[in-house]
């Protein structure tokens, strides 16, 4: 799989971002056309935000999901059961500020009153932070981190103490935040091309802390917005910044709310446990091939939406698209991710004086998240033990199945010895999102790539063929989160709703045109 470069042409062109782009008009010179009947193809995001806005603007829909519940990457998993028992996020588990349809959203849903302060890496001066000298508090990383920075400067000019300081803990965001291969990677470079991205800028106005050994990076990232807008890393310091910013919302009972909310309010069907094994785009529709139990199904539909992860859809036979759909959907990259989450007797963490966020623990086990206590103390606490993307989900995955909780917990339990406790652990859960076959990766990647490139590539992906549309955070300005999945889902919308089809008379979705059983 190609990395690097354009997915599809080699060829990069200017284009203008995704919200300068006008919503399509209902038809080129035509009067609107009368109801359209679309198959949505995935019940996660962006497949229900757009059925929700197809249905809006008069047409029926139907979706179809191989799955038995809905929200594609969106996982809250429940322990001692859903009610009262503690939750914790398998996939997407925070919403930045920023990210204005996402919350535009939860508010048509009815959730505002839920959206909590999401606490993340470095929120909390009591949690930990692996460095050489071993693990530390955040609150006492300052000289450790400073002196390993310095350590890793060629020979050249002093820089002042607060530049430095402010350096090192960028640095140390950037290795928190990226897997392990990848900020080594950075390594040799990052701490010149820090220094050089700093120079001119004052850094004293963000120094916080008693005396002032710590950097308010969010307010520095706010003031200076432009902050590494031209370096080669680009996307990845978009992400740092997000990460690690104050400014991320979670939503109490659980992020799937927002995917159930969404199926509750469909008009059309919803069909589970229906898995697309193949599409066929023609002159007039597309042919969705189908498997349910042991039966498969061959039918017509009108206009089809695909909203599946690219790295499902290569490994399915997709005729009658052009050689530039074909090599974006072959080529795009997509990154796994891991999350092992533990079921504790209590919020230990707490008697440590923890009270949330998250500690960088390195290693395999990478990222630590301490959920707050929100149900019944008497049922315990989650934990989010270990999160993991990219080479570093790969090699927790390669860690035999039935020892990578034995791993993380070997990793932790310097950190944290009270896991070792008897009857403290009480249960344990997994989610590889690489090994998913409904998923084959926890979201598209354009870390490495240039403005120019990353566009080409989200227009090509997001390029309908004839009938057959597209949507999914893949195909979005803001891959791997929440807001692209929303952002591509009523973009594809809108495109179907302003389609003139060639025939007017193309047959009705659901028209058997194969064998296998019933839908």
């Amino acid at each position: 799989m190609r990395r690097n470069g354009s997915a599809a042409t080699g060829v990069t062109r200017p284009y203008p971002p995704l919200s300068t782009i006008p919503r399509p008009p209902a038809s080129a010179g035509h009067p609107p056309p009368g109801p359209k009947r679309i198959t949505v193809v995935g019940a996660g995001i962006a497949g229900l935000i757009a059925a929700h806005e197809l249905e809006r603007l008069g047409h029926r829909v139907q979706v179809l999901e191989a799955g038995l519940a809905p929200g594609g990457r969106v996982r809250t998993h429940g322990f001692s059961g859903r009610a009262h028992g503690p939750l914790v996020e398998l996939g997407a588990m925070r919403i930045p500020a920023s990210h204005h349809l996402t919350m535009q959203w939860i508010d048509r849903l009815r959730l505002s009153d839920r959206v909590r302060q999401f606490r993340t890496l470095f929120s909390d001066d009591a949690s930990y932070l692996a460095t050489p000298a071993g693990h530390v508090r955040v609150r006492d990383a300052s000289p450790v981190l400073v002196e390993e920075f310095r350590r890793s400067l060629p020979p050249g000019p002093d820089h002042r103490p607060e530049t430095l300081l402010c350096a090192a803990w960028l640095a140390a965001s950037v290795h928190a935040v990226a897997p392990g291969t990848f900020g080594r990677g950075l390594h040799t470079d990052l701490p010149v091309e820090l220094l050089g991205l700093l120079a001119g800028i004052d850094v004293r106005p963000y120094l916080v802390g008693g005396a002032a050994t710590r950097i308010d990076l969010n307010r520095f990232f706010a003031h200076h917005q432009g902050f590494a807008a031209h370096g080669r890393f680009r996307y990845f310091f978009d992400d740092v910044v997000t990460e690690t910013s104050s400014a991320l919302f979670r939503l109490d009972g659980g992020m799937d709310q927002i995917p159930r909310r969404l199926v509750a309010q469909l008009r059309g069907p919803v069909r589970w446990g229906r898995r697309v094994v193949g599409l066929h785009a023609r002159p007039d529709g597309v042919t969705v091939d189908t498997r349910h139990g042991l039966s498969t199904e061959r039918f017509d539909c009108p206009y089809v939406l695909c909203t599946l992860p690219f790295s499902v859809l290569r490994r399915m036979p997709l005729t009658g698209v052009g050689d530039d759909k074909t090599a974006v959907v072959n080529d795009m990259q997509y990154w796994p991710a891991t999350k092992i989450a533990l079921h504790c007797r209590e919020a230990f963490w707490e008697n440590d004086g923890i009270s949330g966020g998250g500690s960088f623990t390195g290693g395999l086990t990478r990222q630590t998240y301490y959920p707050p206590v929100e149900s019944d103390p008497r049922l315990g606490a989650a934990l989010l033990a270990s999160y993991t993307i990219g080479p570093d989900a790969e090699a927790l995955s390669e860690v035999p199945k039935d020892k990578r909780v034995a791993t993380v917990l070997g990793e932790l339990k310097p950190m944290h010895p009270e896991l070792a406790s008897p009857g403290m652990l009480l249960d344990a859960r997994s989610q590889v999102w690489g090994e998913d076959p409904l998923s084959m990766g926890a979201a598209s990647v354009r870390w490495s790539k240039d403005p120019d490139t990353a566009e080409e590539e989200r227009r090509l992906a997001a390029a309908p063929q004839g009938a057959l549309f597209f949507a999914g955070e893949h195909c979005s300005s803001t891959p791997a989160w929440i807001e692209g999945a929303i952002e591509s889902g009523l973009t594809a919308a809108r495109e179907i709703h302003g389609h003139v089809p060639l025939n007017r008379g193309v047959t009705a979705p659901g028209h058997r045109v194969g064998a296998g059983g019933a839908r």
